[in-house]
């Protein structure tokens, strides 16, 4: 490479910039000799150590609560009995831990708000993404919310099972990521009963706003798939996240 194409260019005059403002990931970092830039090597392991905290961060069901003023929430555990077993044991957060009590419902849904892989990602959106989507279902027999602690994703077949619901949906934490933190994910599913796979589901995830998808577009989304689900009776591979019924795009 030529000495003028090696040298950096004045402030201002990055070709990358546009991408850079145009995406949360990893691109055009530029080097300093045979490394990185030291602001961009700082960066990653802010970036990293965000992501650590996110996933070993405790929920707060306190905080949960003073977000959702006026409703009732109803708290549950996992199986796992602490945050080190919940990572090593997968399985044990898909159960409700023994003895949980929940009451039978005649509600439509079951709205599960739980900590995931990111407590964070629940102490900064749950509270918005709740309050938009149950805007959005007039007609729907809601139960009571349901606050779950070391909780997988299949935690919800369970708690739907148990209150008796049609459908649940679960809002949780997503596995975070060197540019996404506090991203939470939203996953449907109908006729909820231990057992259910993942192909029975479907997902809406990314939703922190700014940088992705904004309560009032994920609530749209949830809404429409939930009204389709109900209308087929099914949800996941049997329910195909397009046609007239959802928002355009």
């Amino acid at each position: 490479m030529s000495e003028a194409l090696d040298r950096p260019l004045p402030p201002g005059n990055d070709p990358w910039t546009v991408l850079r403002t145009a995406t949360r990931a990893r691109v055009a970092l530029g080097r300093a000799g045979d490394a990185l830039p030291t602001a961009r090597e700082l960066e990653f392991r802010a970036a990293h150590a965000a992501a650590r905290d996110a996933v070993h961060q405790p929920l707060d069901p306190a905080a949960v609560r003073a977000a959702l003023p006026g409703h009732e929430l109803l708290e549950v555990h996992s199986a796992a009995p602490d945050r080190a077993t919940y990572l090593q044991r997968p399985d044990l957060g898909r159960q409700l831990a023994e003895g949980t009590s929940l009451p039978r419902t005649d509600a439509d849904l079951a709205v599960v708000v739980a900590d995931g892989l990111s407590p964070r990602a629940v102490h900064e959106h749950a509270a918005g993404l709740v309050t938009a989507l149950l805007e959005r279902l007039p007609g729907w027999r809601v139960a009571p919310l349901v606050l779950a602690d070391q909780a997988r994703v299949a935690l919800g077949d369970a708690i739907g099972a148990a209150l008796g619901v049609r459908a649940v949906v679960v809002l949780i934490g997503e596995r975070p990521g060197l540019s996404s933190a506090d991203s939470l994910g939203v996953y449907l599913t109908w006729d909820p009963r231990p057992g259910r796979v993942d192909s029975e589901r479907n997902c809406v995830s990314n939703v922190r706003p700014p940088h992705g998808l904004s309560y009032a577009q994920a609530a749209d989304t949830v809404a429409a798939l939930l009204a389709a689900a109900r209308e087929l009776g099914a949800s996941g591979v049997a329910l195909k996240d397009e046609g007239p019924a959802l928002p355009a795009g």
